[in-house]
């Protein structure tokens, strides 16, 4: 290009007026424990830790069940749902703070399963061929990390991508294996914890049906959440959680409404992060919103983190607890330390 010549404009591409829901999947593990399960391995009691958590059940994966494999669970329920092919997938999202393997990336295992009906690097499956892949362009792959907020995060990674014309059917998935990063000689943490998954088919439409997402972070509280090494286990400040929870969460909450061109009046169901029925309960009164639909998926599930929000969505939904067609206000916040939110119009039926 000589001095005097104008730069090369750039194409970008145009994409659709925003995305929608049109289907949903979760997967929790067999495997329940229970209160009295948990007293036996600390000093505690099953009133004790409902009165504190709301916490009744959770779901424990087994040793050999993977982040990928409850994903991939997870998301076929989704597109089972929603009545589309995995080969129609163009993009794959997960969000999880407790994948083991750096590469390939959760959301690459994932796509790899769709397709082929098993993991990669897994053997061939007796009596079946050796997929020949050379000649096949798959769907992008993301892994994000933002612990509890995380599928709030993914959602707003897809919806963009989505919006900019760089995808038109995407996989959005949480899940989390949080019992594998989990002290059972702590009290605090381990009545908490839980695994599971949880999944959206996000596709093109010519009308927005999810909205901007708004996300933040608190840098005072940075360290109140952590999965840190050496040891890689999890711990928090639940004081300091609780705390802005109950004085600050409401206010980055009403934020994500207000983005939306909505108010609060017009929202039917709240999704926050199930973290403790103790926050999920006052949040919803800080926001007028006790009398809609406010999903305690926490009760039987436990906290999963980033699986929590799409997990007790589905859950709801497939249950027929959720309306369609109504404004569903998803909100996470947690490790990092971090929230994210974004109001979704809930699928048809």
């Amino acid at each position: 290009m000589s001095e005097s010549s104008a730069p090369a404009a750039l194409t970008l591409p145009t994409g659709a007026a925003g995305s929608r829901i049109v289907g949903l999947g979760h997967h929790q593990p067999e495997k329940v424990m229970t209160n009295d399960d948990i007293a036996r391995l600390v000093e505690t009691n099953d009133e004790w830790i409902r009165s504190r958590t709301g916490i009744v059940t959770r779901h424990v994966a087994a040793d050999d069940v993977t982040v990928a494999d409850m994903a991939t669970a997870a998301a076929r329920h989704a597109l089972d749902d929603a009545g589309v092919a995995g080969t129609d997938v163009d993009l794959v999202v997960v969000a999880t703070a407790t994948a083991v393997d750096r590469s390939p990336n959760t959301a690459g295992r994932v796509a790899y399963a769709l397709r082929t009906g098993f993991q990669p690097g897994a053997s061939t499956p007796e009596g079946e061929d050796e997929p020949d892949l050379r000649n096949v362009v798959g769907p992008a792959v993301i892994d994000l990390n933002t612990a509890c907020s995380g599928f709030a995060y993914a959602m707003g990674v897809a919806d963009q991508a989505i919006r900019a014309g760089s995808a038109r059917t995407a996989v959005v998935i949480g899940a989390e294996k949080l019992t594998a990063v989990t002290d059972w000689t702590d009290r605090s943490t381990c009545i908490l914890t839980a695994d599971g998954a949880g999944a959206v088919v996000l596709q093109a439409a010519d009308a927005p049906a999810v909205g901007p997402v708004v996300w933040g972070s608190e840098p005072e509280l940075t360290p109140a959440v952590r999965i840190e090494a050496p040891l890689d286990k999890f711990a928090q400040d639940g004081r300091a959680v609780f705390k802005w929870a109950i004085t600050r969460a409401a206010d980055r909450a009403r934020r994500v409404v207000d983005a939306a061109g909505l108010t609060l009046d017009d929202i039917g169901v709240l999704v926050a992060h199930q973290a403790n029925l103790r926050i999920i309960e006052p949040l919803a009164k800080g926001l007028g919103l006790e009398d809609r639909v406010v999903v305690t998926d926490i009760t039987e599930s436990g906290n999963t983190s980033a699986a929590s929000i799409p997990l007790g969505l589905s859950k709801w939904w497939h249950d027929g607890r959720i309306p369609a067609g109504t404004p569903a206000l998803l909100f996470g916040f947690g490790g990092g330390f971090t929230w994210a939110g974004q109001v979704v119009l809930t699928p048809s039926r």
